[in-house]
């Protein structure tokens, strides 16, 4: 009974830990925040810190984790939907550190060898999964063109969110929601044109 306890406290400070961590790198961002900084704001050394993560880049992962956990739980009507994405974006212009971090990781997830390359995998995996059966279930009820392979069109939204969120990041005056919105608006099944040959 006590060796519970002890775990549910751990699982406590771990959160509050996640919780700080998700606060100052959506200030800071990805190079703007020290371990040292989030050790020192939840009263810990960073060996403290990092025993309840094990590295820095497993904490980033937990941090990005967190975030779109976040996500789902403030849209949980449109999660796993193209306006989820949109929904997502626009939130996302509100914590620019935390689109830097996502950005960064995902580069460097490439390499097989590096701790997010398994979150950013499923992740994007998941992503697309969900997005397919969404569009796929919109295009049966006549809302968006049919003509489009649901696999290969979630593949192609995916991409285009992160690519605004990159372009974002270089030029502010961007409006990544209204960008998205405006191909879902050509995606609709009542503005499509003719076949493409």
């Amino acid at each position: 009974m006590a060796n519970e306890g002890v775990v549910a406290k751990g699982i406590a400070r771990r959160e509050e830990i996640l919780e700080i961590a998700l606060d100052v790198f959506a200030r800071s961002g990805y190079r703007g925040t020290s371990l040292r900084e989030v050790a020192e704001i939840a009263g810990l050394t960073q060996a403290g810190l990092l025993h309840h993560f094990g590295t820095r880049e497993n904490l980033l992962v937990e941090v990005l984790r967190r975030k779109e956990q976040l996500g789902r739980e403030e849209h949980p009507d449109v999660a796993g939907t193209p306006y989820g994405l949109s929904a997502a974006l626009r939130n996302n212009t509100s914590t620019p550190g935390l689109v830097e971090l996502h950005s960064v990781l995902a580069t460097q997830a490439a390499d097989e060898s590096h701790p997010a390359h398994e979150y950013f995998t499923e992740r994007y995996a998941n992503m697309r999964a969900r997005l397919s059966a969404d569009l796929r279930r919109r295009a049966s009820a006549g809302e968006f063109d049919s003509r489009i392979d649901p696999d290969r069109l979630a593949t192609i939204l995916v991409a285009l969110a992160d690519g605004l969120q990159v372009q974002w990041m270089l030029d502010g005056s961007i409006d990544m929601s209204a960008h998205f919105d405006e191909l879902l608006g050509l995606l609709r099944a009542d503005t499509a044109g003719p076949p493409v040959a």
